[in-house]
């Protein structure tokens, strides 16, 4: 009966859960604390012990809190619930895009959707990397140029007439990431 609790619960705020990390955090806490699965104190530690270690906070504390109630096969089922609607609504708009892609690729209507969605992604990217923007993160001349050349770099890839293999790698996000890191690294430390 716990395990059908633990999935029916880690569904519901997986598909309820807007804003991924801290934000499902009270969700988790207000669903947990009213089943009394553990106490107040109890679910602030296991928020400490999931944000220490590596991944998602959201699953983390799912894996914790199902361990605590159900041991292993809590755990599995927890983390497992709360991805679940996430991963079908992937795959759902994966499929959905796979099959009329072929179709519509030639429509201007299609085309100018797509465009639109790539748009809006790189300001909400770009949105998230502003809010970031404050005087203790950005001291100096330093930080402001990883930060130019990262955006400038996400935005390349998007301009209709520069299709190079040069400008798609520059704007690769992992590439980023991983200059990002080193410039930093070489600026501040050498």
């Amino acid at each position: 009966m716990i395990y059908l609790q633990l999935i029916f619960v880690f569904i519901k705020v997986g598909l309820l859960g807007f804003g991924g990390g801290m934000a499902i955090i009270s969700l988790i806490q207000g669903e947990v604390l009213s089943r009394g699965w553990m106490t107040e104190t109890e679910f602030v530690d296991i928020v400490g012990i999931s944000q220490v270690t590596p991944g998602p906070i959201g699953i983390n504390c799912a894996t914790y809190v199902g361990y605590t109630v159900g041991g292993i096969w809590g755990s599995l089922l927890a983390s497992m619930a709360i991805i679940l609607p996430s991963l079908v609504i992937m795959l759902s708009v994966c499929y959905a895009y796979d099959k009329i892609k072929d179709k519509y690729q030639d429509n201007r209507v299609f085309q100018t959707c797509m465009r639109i969605i790539r748009i809006l992604v790189v300001i909400l990217v770009a949105h998230a990397a502003i809010t970031l923007v404050t005087p203790t993160t950005f001291i100096d001349w330093k930080s402001w140029t990883i930060f130019g050349f990262v955006f400038v770099a996400m935005l390349l890839p998007e301009i209709p007439n520069l299709k190079s293999k040069i400008i798609h790698l520059l704007g690769n996000p992992i590439l980023l990431i991983l200059a990002a890191g080193v410039a930093g690294y070489l600026l501040y430390f050498f």
